[in-house]
């Protein structure tokens, strides 16, 4: 396929490239090596990651260094140690603290990503931290993918990206590198892939589970069979890759590997309302949960105040500490008379006191199934006033995560779509507003 052969040009490092890198490679895993020397606990120190298994992107790569701990170490001392060797070796490089399950060190040498991770030394299957894992995934792809199948990998995570859904993180709940790399072991090529995925139905199982998994899509790690690696895929995204993938099979496009920008709809701008505010700095994946589970808590106090949400979503702005949570409603602004249900006209107590808190309303009467209705005028029929008046009276009572309660206390704002001036949640808004031309697009 003429497309295939397109991608593989943009998606497969040159030798120069790949000589480049293992020269930094090395250097980089000599520095670590030269600092863990100093700490007894250390067993030993490796590469892992994309690059490991030879599956990284032209262009673009992440350098993972494990530095594998003797798995009698206590937690605490666990992290130090990793902590310790990853600033000390990256001192060149502006070395700063991620957080996952554990701290780890992140720094960035020749436009590379470096991450130095503390993992434990131990046998396979007996995990101690999520880290653990890694060496043995390196190895099984080592061992399962030859070099014509990691090309395939790499043309899967291209498209995946293209796609805008590659990245098991929080922030885009898809399909991360490892998936990927499984996705091929399972079915050959990227090619295969995209076909089984056209069919894939709900609950999807890939692998040999030991037990019932509740997730879009069920696949399990080829290392570790009590582990679902579709936990983190979203059913969004997975329905996504299902669309792209028909579309792909059906009309295929270079435009799939390369990504296609879609404008903003400003009839469905209109209908979005936006509460930003302004964080102080801890973990992407932290805040990034706070506020996704934020949106949905909005999401549901205003179907609760009458207004139909459409659609939600989140974003959080790393660079400038801000984040958003963005509403698409059927409409800002809905009828300022609401119906109220009543008991029914045999529950003596219930209507009694029905009537009574109801007596001043617009209108009351029973209707033709013996249940006593009200008319009311709502407090608020304006969603943006609704939301204004329910976080400043108490941001708990409304759902916030306690985690950003602090924040917003300092500030936060309530906008309109069109009135949205930052970067980060103009890019949001697009993908809340649009159609994907480039999923739907051949369907049509």
């Amino acid at each position: 396929m003429k497309v295939l052969e397109q991608a593989r040009k943009i998606t497969i490092p040159t030798k120069q490239e790949e000589v480049k890198i293992r020269v930094l490679a090395n250097n980089l895993l000599d520095l670590v090596k030269k600092e863990a020397a100093k700490y007894p606990e250390v067993v030993s120190v490796e590469l892992g990651g994309s690059y490991a298994k030879g599956t990284w992107l032209k262009g673009k790569l992440d350098l993972d260094i494990f530095v594998k701990i003797k798995k009698e170490t206590e937690v605490k001392q666990f992290e130090e140690i990793g902590k310790k060797i990853g600033f000390a070796s990256m001192k060149k490089f502006s070395p700063f603290t991620r957080y996952s399950e554990h701290p780890y060190v992140e720094a960035e040498a020749q436009k590379t990503r470096v991450n130095v991770v503390p993992c434990y030394d131990v046998e396979i299957g007996q995990w101690k931290s999520a880290a653990d894992r890694s060496s043995f995934h390196t190895r099984f792809i080592l061992e399962k993918l030859d070099a014509e199948k990691k090309n395939e990998v790499r043309l899967l995570k291209k498209f995946l990206g293209g796609i805008n859904i590659y990245g098991a993180e929080i922030a885009m709940e898809g399909f991360g590198g490892y998936v990927a790399e499984v996705l091929i072991y399972n079915y050959g090529s990227f090619i295969k892939v995209l076909e089984a995925a056209a069919n894939f139905t709900r609950g999807q199982v890939i692998g040999n589970p030991t037990k019932k998994f509740e997730s879009a899509l069920v696949l399990i790690d080829p290392i570790d069979n009590n582990r679902n690696l579709g936990t983190a895929i979203s059913a969004q995204n997975f329905g996504r890759f299902i669309i792209a993938a028909r579309s792909f099979l059906k009309k295929p496009s270079i435009v799939f590997f390369n990504g296609k920008k879609s404008l903003p709809n400003k009839n469905n701008l209109k209908n979005v309302i936006v509460v930003k505010f302004n964080y102080k700095w801890r973990s992407p994946d932290t805040i990034w949960g706070q506020v996704k589970r934020g949106s949905t808590a909005l999401a549901g106090q205003l179907e609760l105040g009458g207004f139909q949400i459409l659609r939600k979503s989140a974003i959080v702005d790393e660079e400038t500490e801000e984040a958003a949570m963005l509403l698409l409603l059927h409409s800002p602004v809905i009828g300022n008379i609401m119906l109220k249900n009543g008991p029914d006209v045999f529950r003596k107590s219930e209507s009694e006191n029905f009537i009574l808190r109801n007596s001043k309303n617009k209108l009351i009467w029973v209707d033709d199934e013996g249940r006593i209705l009200s008319l009311q005028e709502r407090e608020f029929y304006d969603a943006k006033k609704f939301l204004q008046s329910l976080l400043k009276k108490n941001l708990s009572k409304a759902g916030i995560p306690s985690g950003i309660i602090p924040d917003m206390k300092r500030d936060f704002k309530v906008i309109e779509g069109l009135q949205v001036t930052s970067k980060s949640i103009k890019k949001a808004l697009i993908e809340l507003t649009s159609t994907d031309e480039l999923i739907f697009g051949s369907n049509k």
